[in-house]
Order: structure tokens, then C-alpha cells, then sequence
């Protein structure tokens, strides 16, 4: 069995929950918002959103969206929101100008219902991450999949999901470790093609087991 060049290391992430001093109670106020926030507040609600809610496959995907419909009552501003892939984008700043983008385009065709006051306010939330190696790590395939049996939703959610940030490419760990280091090209397409928003993380787990134990019984 191959070894890698190169291990994968099993990290996990411990997200501190800050609540900050904006909020928004119109959709002006949510444009206001979107303009000046951290960017530890845009993970929060879109990236961070899928760690949140793994147990859920529908709904909408993104906190701004969850907002604008509930809240607002403005299904359509609130599916634009929604329809935002989050694997579409390598940086915060990027997927920030396509929500301001979004909510402005609402607000200047539809000023009166841009100042209209929504049930509920929304609070602007800051996910502060802090990594935590894990005493795990892989050299081979097999190894690889014996680790993943253990991994808890937080490391799945660290490796799959927010790792495109980090590695500023459109993969996740898993993919780039299986490519870079075991030259698993095709298993590392796989992984990376599985959907974050119709899988839980479980599911989407799961599936990756399971290809790689296709990969081992192959």
C-alpha cells in the first residue's frame, strides 16, 4: 500500500461565539451591515451556518437568506441569498461584495420595503476559530479511512468546508491530500463533487468512507 510524501493531519476547530454591537432591523440597515462587519461575522453566517445546522438538507443554506424570509418576508431577495454557493468563493471579501451586491440591487429597486421594519432584528455574530491538532494522522489510503470512522462533525466541518478559505483553492483538505500526496486524482474528484447542501455533515462523511473504501477494495 502506498505511503504519502507527506501525512494528512487530523485537526479539529473551537469556535469562540462573540455577539457584536450591529444589528439590522430593515433590509437598509442589513446593507449598512454586510458594508462594515468583520469578516469573522461573513463566515459566521454563511460558512460556519452548515456547522450550525449539519443535522438540516433544507432550508435555506446561509443565515442572511434564513433572515430576509423569515423576518422580512421577502422570499425572492431571500432565494438570491440562498442560491450563494459558498464553494464558489476562495475569500470572505468576495462572497461579502456578491451579498451587498444582492441586497442593494433589492433596496434600490424596492426602496419602500428596503425601510420597512422586520419582525425580529438581526444580530451580527462573529465566529472566532481556534484550531486544535488532533492526535491522528495518516500516511496511507488505509490509515486515511480509519481516521475519518473517528472524526467528530467539527474536524469534518474544519477539513471539507472551511478549509477552501485556507487553502484558497476550489478543493477541501481531504481532496488535496489524496491528489498532492497518494496521486488519488480521481478519488480526490469525487470527494471534492460530493454536495454540501443536499448531505448533512454525516452524510457527506459517510460518503467519503465510503468511496475510499471502494478505492481499497479496487
Amino acid at each position: 500500500m502506498k505511503r504519502a510524501e507527506q501525512s494528512f493531519q487530523f485537526k479539529t476547530v473551537s469556535y469562540l461565539m462573540r455577539i457584536t454591537n450591529e444589528m439590522a432591523t430593515t433590509l437598509a440597515q442589513l446593507k449598512q451591515g454586510l458594508e462594515s462587519c468583520s469578516d469573522a461575522s461573513i463566515f459566521n453566517h454563511t460558512f460556519q451556518t452548515l456547522s450550525h445546522h449539519h443535522f438540516l438538507t433544507q432550508g435555506f443554506s446561509n443565515d442572511f437568506a434564513q433572515w430576509v424570509l423569515a423576518a422580512c418576508n421577502r422570499p425572492e431577495l431571500a432565494e438570491h441569498l440562498a442560491s450563494l454557493d459558498i464553494r464558489d468563493y476562495l475569500s470572505l471579501a468576495e462572497l461579502r461584495a456578491d451579498l451587498k451586491r444582492l441586497v442593494s440591487e433589492y433596496c434600490e429597486q424596492n426602496p419602500q420595503q428596503a425601510e420597512q421594519s422586520a419582525f425580529e432584528p438581526f444580530f451580527f455574530y462573529e465566529a472566532i476559530g481556534v484550531e486544535v491538532p488532533l492526535e491522528m494522522e495518516a500516511w496511507t489510503i488505509e490509515e486515511f479511512r480509519d481516521s475519518l470512522e473517528k472524526l467528530s462533525h467539527a474536524a469534518f466541518h474544519f477539513h471539507f468546508i472551511a478549509s477552501r478559505l485556507r487553502l484558497q483553492l476550489r478543493t477541501n483538505d481531504f481532496s488535496y491530500w489524496l491528489e498532492t500526496c497518494l496521486d488519488l486524482g480521481t478519488l480526490a474528484r469525487r470527494v471534492n463533487r460530493i454536495d454540501i447542501y443536499t448531505n448533512t455533515l454525516e452524510s457527506a462523511l459517510q460518503r467519503i468512507i465510503s468511496l475510499v473504501e471502494k478505492e481499497l477494495d479496487s
